[in-house]
């Protein structure tokens, strides 16, 4: 029987959506990047905001579409999140929430011989799921999923609602985990977690734990650290991160806005200040790293005052990329019911503000990469004779190549910054 999961959302998704194949592939089932013709389709789905959404209902319904026959699995953080509009979605046959994704195949077997349709969502518990990964389809670095859950209950975020409270893989799964992706050949990985920066609280550990924990792992030459929240991120911790010359110099810091009003009714847990002194420490013990972030525009009650603010400090601090984004209003999120929301127009307009800024400063970033010697993982062919590869700090950069270079890790020289990307050399 042929499988395909279409995966909506974060690279924790992806990791789960990687786990679910590879579990399936184990009983049988092969997997297929095609949904057409498949005998299982499962929309992984995320719920972060409510055009998400309605992604997920796209999904499921164009899956039952284009294979009227196959059994259609629903699962993620949207039946998590709202398990009424879940279950609504009746081209679905398999309802599966996000805290028991191992009745997977219990579920699709008790559909195939009852042919009654199944919701099975549980409700999250205390323990981290288990759940294992060796190798990843079409990708040249592992992502290793270390967290899950949530306890900061921002205003405009429903994720902890959809995946519960903070808690860890132990330490010895995931010295287990390493090795299997070390011995399939991955010499990259990225550690993930809804909130990556709060893993081990529950335990005794830190992320310093898990960081150590990977880098000592033989066969792994880079570990690459996903989304963190930016508080958890003391002197202390970067003194021991700074230690692991495994560790690439590039930070996601979700900044979310430079305005303190604006970080406060997000109900953030930090100051422009203390993020500014974060980016400070952590450039001054990894030279050239590239600190990247999510900057919301638009949310209720900010001000042009209070965006100007935040457009300054996009600019002080020279992300080397920015995800900007439109806040919308989340059901069942306390900022859905705030005061003063802002107009779409407004928004909109300050959105092009703020990424045409985002885009300069990404620029400069690139700019101060030329002339550099940089490892480069390549990962793919992204044009005849050209490959696409990162350094380190997570500057893509395309070199031509009459080799394939996918999977490799070889030095090149940075010769030319363009606004998505930098020209390398081969370093002879």
């Amino acid at each position: 029987m042929k499988v395909s999961v279409i995966t909506l959302g974060c690279k924790v998704n992806q990791y789960e959506s990687q786990a679910m194949l590879n579990e399936m592939a184990a009983a049988g089932y092969t997997a297929s990047d095609e949904t057409a013709g498949c005998d299982v389709v499962v929309v992984n789905s995320c719920t972060v905001t409510a055009m998400s959404d309605r992604k997920v209902r796209q999904a499921v319904r164009r899956a039952r579409r284009e294979n009227p026959r196959a059994v259609v699995v629903l699962t993620g953080c949207m039946p998590q999140a709202f398990p009424d509009e879940a279950e609504a979605l009746r081209e679905a046959d398999v309802v599966l929430g996000n805290s028991n994704r191992s009745s997977l195949l219990r579920d699709i077997r008790e559909f195939l011989v009852t042919r009654r349709r199944v919701i099975d969502i549980a409700p999250h518990t205390a323990v981290f799921e288990p759940m294992h990964v060796d190798r990843f389809y079409e990708r040249t670095r592992a992502f290793l999923k270390i967290e899950d859950g949530c306890n900061r209950f921002c205003s405009y975020c429903i994720i902890p609602y959809a995946r519960g409270r903070v808690r860890s893989k132990p330490l010895d799964d995931l010295k287990g985990e390493l090795a299997e992706i070390a011995a399939h050949g991955y010499r990259e990985v990225v550690l993930t977690g809804i909130n990556l920066s709060a893993y081990g609280q529950e335990i005794g550990l830190t992320l310093c734990d898990a960081v150590e924990t990977a880098c000592a792992q033989e066969g792994i030459l880079r570990v690459r650290l996903g989304s963190l929240e930016p508080e958890q991120l003391d002197a202390e911790a970067i003194g021991r991160l700074c230690l692991q010359k495994k560790l690439c110099p590039q930070f996601h810091l979700s900044l979310q806005s430079g305005c303190d009003a604006t970080l406060k009714r997000m109900n953030r847990h930090y100051t422009t200040d203390e993020y500014r002194t974060i980016v400070k420490n952590l450039r001054s013990v990894f030279p050239n790293a590239a600190i990247t972030t999510d900057i919301m525009v638009g949310f209720p009650g900010e001000t042009e005052e209070e965006f100007a603010r935040s457009l300054a400090f996009e600019k002080e601090i020279g992300f080397a990329k920015v995800h900007v984004f439109l806040y919308s209003r989340r059901p069942g999120t306390r900022a859905a019911q705030a005061t003063g929301q802002v107009p779409p127009q407004v928004g909109e307009e300050r959105s092009r503000r703020m990424i045409a800024a985002a885009r300069r400063t990404r620029l400069d970033f690139f700019r101060r990469q030329t002339g550099r010697t940089e490892p480069v993982l390549f990962e793919r062919e992204c044009g005849p004779g050209v490959y696409e590869g990162y350094t380190e700090n997570y500057t893509p950069v395309h070199m031509a190549s009459g080799e394939n270079l996918s999977g490799k890790i070889i030095p090149v020289k940075i010769s030319e910054a363009l606004p998505d990307y930098c020209i390398g050399e081969p370093q002879v």
